[in-house]
């Protein structure tokens, strides 16, 4: 009989128990060198061998008998029914191995690409934001940050691309190269935010008076350093312009600002007038009069027609129950996202985790 892993063939005898139980030793240390001989180093790619038939001159492994089929049941019950099989009578051994467990490469490689985009996206905002910073010269003199009194939406993008750029980093490098803690920091950093999203949300619906005079404030602060920042300023006129909106609550606001105030010692060319953004556009005249707000404030006639009269608040509080859709449902796609990356993350884990402990 032959044993996989060896060349020499083994015979049985039937003369004698002595004979039988050394031959019987022997195809045992010849059969461990040749199941293992069918394993990589660590252990987790066994297949299933089987030995070579035995020569027409070679006896047969036992007797196809009821003392035989007893032992071949010991033997299952020893080693276990994925270990070790004998088929008896038949001239062949049979050696079985389970399946080691193996991460899903699907779900590798889709988490992978998922926190890739998340990656790219997180470097484009970081890029923006430096660069922002460098035309407005802030990397050249760092003391500017701690100068401006309004809000530089500079921030913001780098905050945004920061803690994209730190998720999708550890998504990636967490799939490739498996590693528990960076999928476990990803799933709970998303978590963390998630939770943050429907507090807020939560909190934004109880106490709208308290947000709508959070908000007030908030822009009354941003109309004092209008001119401060040329990022403040294009985000005021952007919202002003798209909504139609001049101030907070009016057009008088823009008495808070140093350059539009109405006080008589007041030497701008902007006193008591509002920005450009806040005068009501002509369709017919393509050219934007940067000029059309200057002293309008001044004058007693009715102003409505040149500038926007409605606040900003009332505007946004306005333009909330038109689109509740599209807010409810980029809140839903972006909860989705959440979710999927905390799905994959967690099925990563545990695949991991199966691997590491069948080791």
């Amino acid at each position: 009989m032959y044993v996989k892993g060896s060349r020499q063939p083994v015979r049985l005898r039937s003369a004698g128990l002595y004979d039988r139980t050394k031959a019987l030793i022997t195809l045992g240390a010849l059969i461990t060198l040749g199941r293992e001989g069918e394993c990589d180093v660590r252990g987790r790619k066994c297949r299933r061998q089987k030995a070579a038939p035995p020569p027409p001159e070679s006896g047969v492994f036992l007797k196809n008998s009821p003392r035989g089929r007893r032992k071949s049941r010991r033997r299952e019950e020893k080693y276990g029914d994925g270990e070790l099989r004998g088929a008896i009578g038949s001239g062949t051994m049979h050696y079985y191995r389970y399946k080691a467990a193996e991460v899903s490469c699907f779900y590798k490689y889709l988490m992978f690409s998922y926190n890739v985009v998340f990656w790219l996206a997180g470097v484009a905002f970081i890029a923006i934001g430096i660069w922002a910073w460098s035309e407005k010269g802030v990397l050249l003199d760092l003391t500017q940050v701690t100068r401006m009194h309004g809000f530089d939406p500079v921030w913001l993008v780098l905050l945004v691309g920061g803690v994209t750029f730190i998720l999708g980093f550890a998504g990636c490098v967490g799939a490739l190269r498996e590693n528990i803690c960076l999928l476990k920091f990803f799933s709970s950093l998303i978590g963390f935010i998630f939770f943050l999203e429907l507090t807020a949300a939560v909190l934004a619906f109880v106490f709208q008076d308290t947000l709508r005079e959070w908000i007030r404030d908030l822009f009354l602060t941003n109309i004092k350093a209008y001119r401060d920042d040329i990022d403040l300023q294009n985000l005021i006129d952007s919202l002003q312009k798209l909504n139609h909106c001049c101030g907070a609550s009016g057009p008088d606001d823009w008495n808070e600002n140093l350059y539009f105030n109405c006080a008589k010692d007041n030497p701008s060319r902007e006193r008591c007038g509002v920005p450009f953004s806040c005068c009501v556009h002509d369709p017919a005249n393509p050219v934007v009069n940067t000029q059309c707000g200057y002293g309008i404030r001044d004058f007693k006639m009715n102003r409505s027609q040149f500038i926007n009269d409605r606040g900003c608040v009332a505007a946004m509080e306005a333009w909330l129950p038109r689109n509740i859709y599209i807010i409810a449902g980029v809140f839903i796609g972006i909860s989705l996202l959440q979710m999927v990356g905390i799905y994959l993350s967690r099925t990563l884990i545990v695949d991991i985790e199966r691997v590491k402990f069948n080791m």
